[in-house]
């Protein structure tokens, strides 16, 4: 049974190692090939026009990849926030469902019962404060999630 998982928890390693140094592997072709075709053309407005024109239009370049980049990231970031919220609501409302429940309510009453009233409200008190500490530790902050 746990050379089933090791086997499989080896081949999903080594299929993420495979894929993520293809991936790399793209990204330096990638890289090369631009800076290649911002050469020439850096060099084909420098024969043309001159050097101070050749100078702005590799900036411009670089400016639009940069706004292009800049975008991704802004709609990257509001799909990672919407998913927390989406997230959020749905365990909300798997709580709310919960308390609802007939068969949870008579199991805590059966619970009240043999306890008693006097011993439950200490035991209440911390676990409170407990689920407090956890609920400050895990609250979204104002932090950009990292990416």
């Amino acid at each position: 049974m746990f050379q089933r998982v090791i086997d499989d928890f080896k081949q999903s390693t080594g299929t993420a190692l495979r894929l993520t140094s293809l991936a790399a592997a793209v990204a330096l072709g990638l890289f090369i090939t631009t800076s290649f075709l911002c050469a020439a053309a850096f060099v084909f407005v420098l024969q043309k026009y001159g050097p101070v024109e050749a100078c702005l239009t590799g900036a411009g370049i670089f400016f639009v990849v940069t706004l292009i980049a800049a975008g991704c990231y802004m709609v990257r970031k509001n799909q990672v926030k919407a998913r927390a919220a989406h997230a959020a609501e749905t365990s909300k409302s798997a709580v709310q469902t919960a308390l609802a429940d007939p068969m949870l309510v008579a199991a805590g009453i059966q619970v009240i019962r043999a306890v008693g009233v006097k011993k439950l409200i200490p035991i209440l008190a911390v676990a409170g404060l407990a689920l407090g500490f956890l609920a400050s530790r895990n609250s979204p902050r104002d932090e950009a999630p990292a990416e």
